[in-house]
């Protein structure tokens, strides 16, 4: 997902330096767009501690490698987002531009499978900007009677001395139905570079009432081209081209505290490897909210870099929202979600729960093959 610190000091970006999607489509892609259908593992696993690791493997890979300098497009306020994956539907929607809230609703109804995620970004400042990411995200399990409650790393963006972006935070993964519960670390290298390693992730599952430790994790969630074989392409011929480059492969291993035995829970390779590019299946099915069709004229004009018409383009979304927006407060009307319930509580975070127990099929799919 490419989020850059610009985005998080709320100033508004020219096309040059925005991706060719919505912030919508970008969370969106991270419940349909993977390689391996780690969500319906998590339904499949027989007894319920199995299901918890299935989960805590399926919310590591939720995660997508962060692009430092280019951003999605702010989403419009009721912007939508539809795309199918075989029987997994999924629904997004802008329910607040200010503060900017997402919501995020995903049911298959053959395996019984239901996701409900409410989300905000709060920018903090300090050595490095912090973007937290407030709100619940839930797994539901309804076959198994069982929900899963999470909630998301922070996204850190360094200036000094080495521009970058990564996930950092704690995640919670608890599950009240089988007294089961995860705790997760994301890290990055030090400040100066000289600790720590590489998107890595670390933590335990535990029992929540007596707080034992049932198995223990620690890995990498992403893969890399280490730099020095991407400067090796510049000294080689037509002859021995292509390189025999090495990915380095990453992967989540756990340790079962009782047996000892190591398993590998996750690998990014089955996670970003085969990703198919969503397309358009019923096109008088697709709404004039959903974020392709709200930007198409912008990522258009980006993806043939006329930047001229680009800024014409972004130009003219914002106008028309401002237009929408003086003509809601002259009738005195207040904008309301057409696919979600939003409430706040005394703290200030959002809440939402979708109108419809099932999603329908999208006009948008993305291939299984």
């Amino acid at each position: 997902m490419g989020i850059s610190m610009w985005v998080l000091l709320f100033v508004q970006l020219p096309p040059l330096f925005n991706l060719p999607k919505s912030h919508l489509q970008c969370y969106g892609e991270t419940v349909y767009c993977m390689g391996t259908d780690m969500l319906n593992r998590c339904n499949q696993a027989d007894s319920p501690v199995d299901r918890f690791i299935s989960v805590v493997a399926w919310n590591i890979s939720t995660l997508r490698p962060p692009i430092f300098g280019f951003a999605p497009y702010n989403p419009i306020l009721g912007e939508t987002h539809h795309v199918s994956r075989a029987n997994l539907n999924v629904l997004l929607e802008q329910i607040s531009h200010h503060p900017p809230v997402s919501a995020l609703h995903a049911t298959d109804e053959k395996q019984k499978i239901q996701l409900i995620w409410c989300q905000q970004c709060v920018p903090k400042f300090n050595i490095a900007v912090v973007n937290e990411v407030r709100g619940k995200r839930q797994l539901k399990l309804l076959s198994r009677g069982e929900t899963y409650e999470m909630n998301s790393p922070d996204l850190l963006i360094r200036i000094l001395p080495t521009p970058g972006v990564d996930w950092d935070g704690d995640v919670r993964i608890r599950c009240p139905e089988n007294g089961l519960e995860a705790e997760l670390h994301y890290g990055h290298k030090s400040f100066l570079g000289l600790r720590g390693s590489h998107r890595s992730v670390k933590g335990k599952i535990l029992e929540t009432s007596t707080k034992r430790t049932l198995f223990e994790f620690n890995g990498n969630w992403d893969r890399y081209l280490p730099s020095r074989q991407i400067s090796d392409v510049r000294s080689l011929s037509s002859s021995n081209f292509p390189p025999p480059f090495t990915t380095i492969v990453r992967t989540v291993t756990m340790k079962d505290n009782a047996s000892r035995k190591l398993t590998v829970i996750y690998n990014a390779e089955e996670v970003y490897s085969g990703l198919k590019t969503p397309v358009v299946n019923d096109l008088q099915g697709v709404l004039s909210t959903e974020s392709a069709a709200v930007w198409s004229e912008l990522s258009e004009a980006l993806m043939r870099h006329d930047w001229e018409k680009a800024n014409e383009a972004k130009n003219a979304v914002e106008e028309k929202q401002r237009e929408l927006l003086r003509e809601r407060e002259s009738k005195g009307e207040t904008w309301v979600p057409q696919h979600f319930t939003l409430t706040r509580n005394k703290d200030g975070v959002w809440d939402c729960l979708p109108i419809h127990q099932w999603v329908p099929p999208a006009p948008i799919i993305v291939p299984l093959s």
